[in-house]
């Protein structure tokens, strides 16, 4: 069960082009938007990710409009966790339960999730909020991922979860983004 208080969401190179080419995109980029919208509004930390912004751009509008405050961390590594700097933002945070969402599934995603994991951490793929080029590609990605004990969740139940309650002063809010 995700707690509220150990729980940090990674932002995997959702960027320019590559992010309207996946497979089914405009659902990705929803439910991203409204992800971190729910994260926001819980008080979840967010860690931002780039890969090799020079090349591939900037994140994409629909989901940068709700980052605003927030820097990226550029990356050339595919595991961000083999970038010193999203080691210390990571490691800063203190918390061991991480929510890992973006682009593409089986790289980035994969590779982030499973090194995560690797050092200890409680790691869980947001699955409707996480894509490749392909669908193949994606669920290679996904099962790779569960076969490393990375579990799967989506939008709806992880910002459930970090509320435990419909008395969360936050409930009415993030139910109207969920519909």
């Amino acid at each position: 069960m995700l707690n509220k208080d150990q729980t940090v969401f990674v932002l995997v190179d959702v960027q320019g082009k590559l992010a309207h080419i996946m497979h089914e995109s405009k659902e990705l980029l929803g439910n991203l938007g409204k992800l971190i919208q729910g994260l926001r509004k819980l008080d979840i930390p967010i860690i931002w990710l780039e890969q090799y912004p020079q090349g591939l751009g900037p994140t994409a509008d629909e989901v940068k409009q709700y980052l605003t405050d927030l820097e990226p961390i550029a990356k050339m590594t595919f595991s961000a966790y083999k970038n010193e700097q999203f080691q210390e933002a990571f490691n800063e945070l203190g918390r061991n339960q991480v929510l890992v969402a973006g682009i593409e599934s089986h790289i980035c995603v994969y590779q982030t999730a499973k090194d995560l994991k690797e050092h200890g951490h409680d790691v869980q793929i947001v699955k409707d909020a996480i894509s490749s080029r392909t669908l193949e590609s994606k669920q290679l990605g996904v099962d790779k991922m569960k076969s490393y004990g990375i579990t799967e969740t989506n939008v709806e139940m992880a910002l459930f979860e970090l509320m435990e309650t419909a008395e969360h002063p936050e409930f009415k809010a993030i139910s109207k983004l969920i519909k």
